[in-house]
């Protein structure tokens, strides 16, 4: 089913679908500050790999999670290093992604992560009103693995739409380009896929700190 989020009232029914979609287990496309995502609760053990499943990824290619505040970083992660935060204070909420390494103590299964997690904080005000009700959500943009990444909900009904119980339609993204991702599990840091954020911009953040991350070359 596809919902509208246009009005306050659409909006409002949209999220409470949307909320009791993932609470069941089940999977659904949202809308992200950089391409459409499709999302499944991070700490379900059966959607995660149905997730996985939907877009023909192996468990070598563990979703990213999504979270509603930076705070929540250190509730899903360990030995976040000084000069990570500093990313994380100038570019979340933000198309920025960090590789950390992840709290032995969670009970989740997110493929063969090797003990890390992607974070992420979305800059799009539906997708962090979502992850306020849902809590984490492993998010991957919304293809089948080779095809380009959904920009619209058109785009991701057509890809994934027999996988997914709703799919949750803000109009077209305000990014076409998916996030830059940083590992962030060793000093220096690296960028392991360049994305809407430049190498230049993190650096300018990181070189008055001493800790420039080494190129993704």
């Amino acid at each position: 089913m596809r919902y509208a989020t246009t009005s306050e009232v659409e909006r409002d029914i949209a999220l409470k679908a949307a909320t009791l979609a993932v609470q069941r287990g089940q999977l659904i496309v949202m809308p992200t500050d950089t391409v459409y995502g499709v999302a499944a609760d991070a700490f379900d053990l059966k959607a995660v790999p149905e997730l996985l499943a939907a877009k023909g990824r192996g468990r070598d290619m563990p979703p990213p999670v999504l979270i509603s505040a930076a705070t929540t970083i250190d509730a899903i992660a360990v030995d976040v290093p000084d000069w990570a935060r500093a990313l994380i204070e100038k570019f979340w909420p933000g198309p920025l992604t960090l590789v950390c390494t992840q709290q032995k103590s969670l009970r989740w299964d997110l493929g063969d992560s090797r003990g890390t997690v992607a974070v992420r904080m979305p800059d799009h005000p539906l997708a962090l009103e979502l992850l306020e009700r849902t809590g984490p959500l492993a998010v991957s943009s919304a293809n089948r693995t080779g095809m380009p990444a959904a920009t619209d909900a058109d785009q991701a009904e057509e890809m994934l739409g027999e996988k997914v119980a709703l799919v949750l339609d803000a109009g077209p993204s305000p990014g076409s380009e998916a996030s830059t991702i940083v590992d962030v599990t060793a000093t220096p840091g690296r960028v392991l896929r360049p994305g809407a954020l430049g190498l230049d911009e993190l650096n300018a953040v990181l070189e008055p700190l001493g800790a420039p991350l080494a190129d993704e070359d």
